[in-house]
Formats: C-alpha cells, structure tokens, sequence
C-alpha cells in the first residue's frame, strides 16, 4: 500500500515542481532577449526616418515635374531619384537587419521554451511512474486499512490533490506547446519575410544602378548643353511617335487579312488567363507610371518587367504574330506584336533576338524571343535605362494596364 508518508512526500514535490511557473525565461536569456528588443526598437526608429526622407524626396520630384522641362530641370529630378533609391535601399537594408532580430529573439525564446517543456515533462513522468510503482490502492482500500476515519480522510485527500495538480500539469503542457508552436510560426514566417527583403534589396541597388546611368547617358547624349538637350527630346519624341503609328498600323492591316482569312476560328474565343511573359516579377515601370524616367517626353504605355539581357520571351497567349521588328542597331527599336483574339494585342519591347515570324501562330508560353533593354545594345531603342522587358496590352488597338490580365 502507498503509505501517508509517501503520498504526502509525492504532494510536497509536486507543490514545489507546480509552483513553479511554466516557461520562465533564465535571467541570462531574459538580458539577452531584452537587449536584442532594444536593437529592434532603435531599428524601427531608424526605418520611420528613412521613410520620412523618402517622402521629401518624392515631394521633391513632384515640385520639380511641375515646372518648366529643362536639362537643368532633369538632372535635379533624377538626382533626387538618386538620392530616393538610395535611401530606399537603406530602408530595405534597415528592414533586413530588423527581421534578422526578430527571428533571432524568436530562435532564442523557442528554445528556452522547448527546453522547460522536456523538464516539466520528465519531472511529471518520473511522479506518475513513482505513483504506480507503489501499487496506490483506491478509496475502499484506504479506508479498510486506516485505523481512523481522520487518517483515511487526509490520506484520501492528499492523493485526490496529487491527481488535481497532475491534471493541471498536463493541460499547462498543452498550454505551452500550443505558444511553442505559435512562435515557430511567427519565426517561419519572418524568415520568409527575410527572404522576400533579401530579394527587394538586390532589386533596389539595381533600381539605383539604372538611375545613376540615366544620369549619365543623359550628360553623354546633352554634353551638358541646353540647345542639345532640346534637340534630344524632340528626337525622342519623334521616335516614340513612329513606333507608335507603326504598331497601330500594323495591327490594323494584319488584323483585318486574319479575319478575312478567318485564321481567328483557331483561337478560343475567351483566351483565359495569360501568363507573365518572362520569369521574372519585379516591374520596374508600370503602366502609366508616374515615375518612369521619359514621362515628360511621353507617357509609359506598358509594364516594364525586369529580366535580365537573354532572358526567354514567351507568348503571354496564343494568336498571330503581326509585327516581328527586328534591328541591327542599339537606337532602333526591337519588338513583337501578337494578334489575339477578343480585339486583344500584347507587344514585346526590347528585344535582343525574335525567333518568330509574321502571321505565324504561337501558342500561350512558346518562346517567341530573347530579352534585351541593356542601355548600347542592339534592339534596346532609346528609352532604356537598364536591361527589361517592355510588356504592352493592347484593346482595341489602344494600350491598356497590362497588370489586369496578368495573373
């Protein structure tokens, strides 16, 4: 029989064991935690400030992008944008160093609570084990072998605590496994937001790369000199207008002798969803897009999709290829133009090599060509800063946001 000494023995332990609050950080991992909180809040300090200083840069642009258009005038805007990218990837870098905390505070506290887990677990495991190994007997048979009612009483009550306290350990345990897998989602969780971070932050020292050669393309092709900035722009101006009628007339012509042709009855008539036109996602310049560099010049009829020079092109859905420019040299402007059913069109913009040929059909995803838009390279044109892809979609023969019909 499991004496009264024993059971009141097994109670004592298990007060000095239940008393003890669950999950208790050491003080040494408490300072740890505590000091990794302070970086966390200093870097938080730090990111509010750099969002502020963007802010002044952007209000910057805007003042500037209302006054007169000069060269004077345009290199104050990109030095500005130089300066907003810069900061934008001190911002990102800032946002990584934040997220490298957490997960650090996160690691540490995961590991403080997996451990005092196993210890509870082992502390109530060994009670249980001491419990049976004793052979405790029930109510009955402690009543048959106490010689009072009073000790049967206390005997009995003892071990209905034993059991209570048990019970209460058990469902604590259930308690802190259940925060010990709430952090492990919020570690995983930062972690992918690091890794997200980690990619913006290479795309943004890219960003400013493209800005910075913007600049000094600029001072190359102006020498510096008002008259020949002036003469730029009218040059530009004139191109994107030829380019512009070349496509819509294209469209028009091609368009006209497929349906005579009635080549569209190959074509579903819903198209369904179409497929980004290159591995990449990160878009540099959207439709009409406020901040693209020539937007004084004219505005951004499609999306600007980074991939870098060589990158497959691939047919963002089926149809006929109505244009397939192709150039020898870095001024001239290399494209694609797929004829799709539904009064849809899509253009391919800076291209480095096409593969395809007019009125062929492609299916959605062929490869119709390689990716260009490094600044000197053949087929890039004269609206690049750094190497993409010009994504359009045409309704009707006039561009629309190409990011609508992109899934």
């Amino acid at each position: 029989m499991l004496k009264f000494s024993k059971i009141l023995t097994i109670f004592i332990i298990l007060g000095f064991v239940f008393a003890t609050p669950f999950l208790v950080l050491a003080d040494n991992t408490t300072a740890e935690i505590d000091q990794l909180n302070k970086q966390i809040e200093m870097s938080k300090d730090k990111i509010k400030e750099l969002e502020g200083t963007i802010v002044k840069y952007k209000e910057n642009i805007d003042k500037k992008t209302t006054e007169a258009i000069s060269l004077k005038n345009q290199i104050s805007i990109i030095d500005n944008r130089i300066a907003q990218a810069e900061a934008d990837v001190s911002l990102t870098s800032e946002k990584l160093g934040k997220t490298k905390l957490e997960i650090e505070s996160l690691s540490i506290i995961i590991k403080e609570k997996q451990a005092s887990i196993d210890k509870e677990k082992k502390m109530v495991s060994k009670i249980i084990q001491s419990l049976h190994a004793n052979d405790q007997k029930n109510f009955l048979e402690i009543m048959l072998t106490n010689d009072n009612f009073a000790d049967f009483y206390n005997q009995a009550k003892y071990l209905e605590n034993v059991y209570t306290d048990l019970g209460r350990s058990v469902k604590q345990m259930r308690l802190a496994r259940e925060e010990l897998d709430k952090k492990k989602a919020q570690a995983e969780e930062r972690r992918k937001a690091y890794d997200i971070l980690l990619a913006q932050l290479e795309n943004k020292k890219k960003d400013l790369n493209e800005q910075m050669n913007g600049k000094t393309n600029l001072l190359v092709q102006t020498k510096s000199s008002e008259m020949k900035f002036r003469t730029l722009l009218d040059s530009l101006r004139q191109q994107y207008k030829v380019v512009e009628n070349e496509v819509s007339s294209y469209e028009d012509q091609v368009r006209k002798k497929l349906a005579d042709q009635e080549r569209f009855k190959n074509i579903p008539a819903k198209l369904g969803e179409f497929e980004w036109p290159v591995s990449g996602r990160y878009v540099t310049a959207r439709f009409h897009d406020p901040d693209y560099p020539f937007r004084r010049v004219f505005e951004h009829s499609g999306t600007d999709i980074r991939a870098p020079q060589g990158s497959p092109i691939r047919a963002a859905n089926s149809g006929y290829i109505g244009r397939a420019k192709r150039c020898s040299l870095a001024s001239c402007y290399s494209y694609v133009l797929i004829i799709h059913n539904g009064n849809l069109s899509t253009l391919y913009g800076h291209m480095s090599k096409i593969l395809v040929t007019e009125e062929q059909f492609v299916n959605k995803g062929d490869i119709i060509g390689y990716s260009g838009g490094t600044p000197g390279m053949v087929g890039s044109g004269p609206f690049v800063t750094g190497a993409h892809l010009h994504f359009e979609v045409r309704l009707n023969g006039i561009p629309v946001d190409g990011m609508n019909y992109l899934p």
